[in-house]
């Protein structure tokens, strides 16, 4: 059954969760709070581990928490319909999650002193994690092949609208102080320090203990084991677990694995052109 998507502002959105209300009140109404955390990603880009990440580091490194409560309640997706209820009785500060491109991101922001957290992926293993989630999650249209998907995806038509543009809107404000970016390989390669500076921006002082304990209980497997954020508790309807893992490898470079040459030659074009003027360096662009 084709999948009908929600549309606002021209970007597809998943119907199971968002509607355009949702989407509107979220853009338009929403109230941006000052001691606001936002942790903002474009799809496949590590915003379960960065939810992870961030409630840790609120918990001081105690795993309770995370252990006891769905993901989605500790932090809310608050542009969608259920989240937004959430979002709304949530006592502050409050933890928020979203996909939401910039130029949609509550325009009450802009008068706020709230944190935003950006996470980056290679947009190429995005693309794999996006292709064989969509084959799992029922509110997204069952990929034809990978081939589409990957020209869907350059071509910024999928779910969430184009990477390009989302990584553009909200790069705008890498110079803020209330905007922090970090790419996942960073995570990847070396998390502790990566948690050690996502405490200084957050003005968290947390000790060498504490630390740990967050690295510790952030880790895939941890997560994997923790039904909290692996999302086995979702019903069959909306993610068929029997077609793959939610958390899958959580590895770099599994897109070598997916691509062929001719497709890592236009992919390589495309994302050279789009990203021109951008001036950052990601540690998957080639010197």
């Amino acid at each position: 059954m084709p999948v009908q998507y929600v549309t606002y502002e021209g970007i597809k959105f998943p119907p199971a969760y968002n509607s355009e209300n949702s989407l509107s009140f979220a853009h338009n109404e929403f109230l941006v709070r000052d001691d606001d955390i936002f942790n903002v990603t474009y799809p496949k880009s590590g915003t379960v581990w960065m939810t992870e990440i961030l409630s840790l580091i609120r918990s001081r490194g105690c795993p309770s928490w995370s252990r006891a409560v769905l993901n989605s309640d500790r932090m809310p997706w608050f542009s969608t319909r259920l989240g937004l209820e959430s979002a709304l009785s949530y006592p502050p500060p409050r933890l928020l999650t979203c996909h939401l491109p910039r130029h949609i991101f509550p325009k009450s922001f802009s008068h706020s002193s709230a944190k935003v957290i950006y996470t980056i992926r290679n947009p190429r293993d995005v693309v794999v994690s996006y292709y064989y989630f969509s084959k799992m999650c029922n509110s997204y249209e069952d990929p034809t092949s990978f081939e589409q998907f990957l020209r869907d995806f350059l071509n910024g038509e999928l779910p969430h609208g184009s990477w390009f543009e989302h990584i553009r809107g909200w790069m705008e404000m890498k110079d803020a102080e209330n905007f922090f970016f970090i790419t996942y390989e960073e995570l990847k390669q070396d998390l502790h320090s990566s948690v050690r500076r996502l405490c200084q921006f957050l003005g968290q002082d947390l000790d060498d203990g504490a630390v740990s304990s967050v690295v510790q209980n952030a880790s895939f497997t941890a997560m994997q084991e923790n039904p909290m954020c692996s999302s086995i508790l979702l019903p069959a309807d909306i993610m068929d677990q029997t077609k793959g893992q939610f958390l899958r490898k959580g590895i770099c470079g599994d897109w070598e694995n997916h691509f062929t040459v001719a497709q890592s030659e236009t992919f390589d074009r495309i994302y050279q052109d789009r990203m021109q003027g951008l001036n950052v360096t990601f540690p998957w662009d080639r010197h």
